[in-house]
């Protein structure tokens, strides 16, 4: 049985090899992240053109996801083998310039850390939070004088160079995109990269400017899928606002759950998600899912009914980070991944949550495709096809979350590459149908090949007519394998 909701894996130094990847792509990978945190344009570029012929090798559509770094909040340079924060210490931290972090160094005297913040003093208050190392170490402003910020060490520890800064309340005025977000981008949409994620989004307007910046770079890839990275608490404020203009969200647990608690992250992460199903955005859920097995064989039970949660609250695709990218067990992370996914989709209709509850749209293709949904459940329908030009359609389906596969069309490589991170679909690339007969003779052939369906079975065929003018869909036909039409 087809898995619905996909994998995603992030590749690296223990993913980023030909036998690797193909060995990946076996054992259930769907979506390739590449994060530019790490990593030069020569390094992503050969790992795009790898990952472009092993799709073809596989006759598999690999989508790539190209994961913009973001503003870098982090601690600079402090000694080998960093320094002892202990509860209770005054502590100094200051502004420096990422370039500059080499010149600014710890020293006894003074208890100073310097950070990559811009403007650190002007953005914090008296009583604001100051985190450091996923959130292990925790400092309290007291009080700020020019440049500097006086702290007071809340939860003290080891402290070593370069680790990341969160600042739950700051009011930090850090556009979401950097100078070299910029170069990366350009240089994605150039290398063809499928799905855009931009970090440190708190509001629409980022989204919008990351769209401008496409349509400047590269207005033929317009269509190239926005997600936005949900990682911080003004993301979730603003939450609606950012459903309308993204084209996909991340649940990014990790900063979430520091910036916020981690009590929370189970509530912001079903509230995405169902929120996400409102506007019929593609929702891939984040961070730690599989965490132990980046040293372990096996995750822990607590791990697997993680992921299984997930896939009950409705995400469309699960992400591996570390699992992957450094770690021990690249393949049997995403081999067990797939194992628990399953597990959990054949119990999907008594514990799943219904996704789609939103009321009706005005859109005649989200019509279309809850009749499509109607008439899988009423008929003996084995599967429902969509022909698709931009994915929209697809998606739209998909949303609606039938119990029978989809197929779903597309004359467009592009979209058939982005079609790997929907819900329960199966993308083909088909030559452009011209007519009904020649939609329904490319379903058949393809089907007939690629899938367990055979002559006497029925589908529900979605498509735009008349067929090959570009018009949203509109028309749902029931047919039976094997006939001719009418």
């Amino acid at each position: 049985m087809q898995r619905k909701a996909k994998i995603v894996a992030t590749i690296g130094p223990a993913s980023d090899t030909p036998e690797r990847l193909k060995t990946l792509i076996h054992a259930g990978m769907d979506v390739a992240r590449l994060n530019f945190s790490h990593g030069t344009h020569e390094e992503h570029a050969q790992k795009i053109h790898l990952l472009r012929q092993l799709s073809e090798e596989t006759h598999k559509p690999i989508t790539i996801l190209q994961d913009l770094q973001g503003p870098k909040l982090r601690v600079g340079r402090l000694p080998v083998g960093g320094i002892e924060l202990i509860a209770g210490q005054t502590v100094v931290l200051n502004s420096i310039d990422p370039d500059d972090e080499a010149e600014l160094m710890y020293s006894q005297e003074r208890v100073v850390i310097p950070l990559t913040v811009p403007d650190l003093a002007s953005a914090v208050s008296p009583g604001n939070r100051i985190l450091m190392d996923d959130g292990n170490l925790e400092l309290v402003v007291t009080g700020t004088e020019k440049d500097d910020v006086w702290t007071q060490v809340e939860v003290g520890g080891l402290l070593t160079s370069h680790k990341g800064v969160n600042l739950p309340g700051a009011k930090l005025s850090i556009p979401s995109i950097t100078d070299k977000d910029k170069a990366d981008l350009r240089f994605g949409l150039a290398e063809g990269v499928d799905l855009v994620a931009i970090s440190f989004v708190s509001t629409a307007e980022d989204i919008l400017a990351v769209k401008a910046l496409v349509k400047e770079y590269a207005p033929d890839r317009q269509a190239v899928p926005i997600v936005a990275k949900l990682e911080r608490p003004e993301a979730i404020d603003h939450l609606e606002e950012i459903m309308k203009v993204t084209d996909g969200v991340m649940v990014a647990r990790g900063d979430l759950g520091v910036e916020t608690s981690a009590a929370s992250v189970p509530i912001m992460q079903k509230r995405i998600i169902e929120m996400a199903a409102k506007y019929n955005r593609f929702v891939i859920t984040a961070t730690q899912m599989l965490d132990s097995m980046i040293h372990n064989p096996r995750p822990t039970r607590a791990e697997a009914s993680d992921v299984a949660n997930a896939v009950f609250d409705g995400t469309d695709a699960v992400m591996l980070s570390g699992e992957t990218a450094t770690g021990k067990f690249p393949v049997k992370s995403i081999q067990y991944m797939d194992e628990i996914v399953r597990e959990a989709e054949l119990n999907y209709q008594r514990w799943g949550h219904a996704v789609n509850q939103q009321p009706a749209s005005e859109l005649d293709a989200l019509a279309l495709a809850r009749a499509a949904l109607a008439l899988a459940r009423d008929t003996n329908v084995s599967a429902i096809a969509v022909f698709t030009r931009s994915g929209k359609t697809a998606l739209l389906v998909s949303k609606v979350r039938p119990d029978v596969p989809i197929f779903a069309f597309t004359p467009d490589p592009q979209v058939y590459q982005r079609m790997g991170v929907y819900w329960g679909i199966k993308p083909f690339l088909i030559p452009f149908a011209t007519s009904v007969k020649s939609m329904v003779s490319y379903v058949e052939t393809s089907v007939i090949a690629q899938t367990s369906l055979t002559p006497g079975q029925q589908m529900v065929i979605i498509s735009g007519y008349p067929v090959g003018a570009f018009k949203p869909a509109n028309l749902a036909l029931l047919h039976t394998i094997g006939e001719e039409l009418g």
